[in-house]
């Protein structure tokens, strides 16, 4: 699941998982995110920080709640890349953390990695 309310960046993501074998869901919000994941069930969620009407933090921690989503792979997508962002991101659950602008050789292999393929 792509989670971000860049249409840029989405176009991005998407672009740079065309190379997998991917089957992708859009959430445009952290609030989308946390009504769709659950009934989607993906196999792990790109998540942004900064978003309308429910951070990416917010939205991390709620799925985190969510007996569906306790154990989804999270990887924040941002461009805060201070350390202090970097440990609030997992103190909120997430599993790994990427910076924008995206590299693509790195964004696939932390995904690959969680996802075995």
């Amino acid at each position: 699941m792509l989670v971000d309310d860049s249409a840029t960046i989405l176009m991005m993501e998407r672009m740079i998982l065309s190379k997998g074998p991917y089957d992708l869901v859009v959430a445009k919000d952290g609030q989308e995110a946390v009504e769709r994941a659950p009934v989607e069930r993906p196999d792990l969620i790109l998540l942004d920080v900064m978003m309308p009407r429910l951070s990416g933090l917010d939205a991390c921690r709620q799925l985190r709640r969510h007996e569906l989503t306790s154990r989804t792979p999270i990887i924040m997508v941002t461009t805060r890349g201070e350390l202090e962002n970097i440990e609030t991101a997992f103190e909120n659950g997430c599993n790994d953390y990427v910076t924008k602008p995206i590299n693509g050789v790195e964004l696939l292999t932390k995904i690959r990695n969680f996802l075995g393929a």
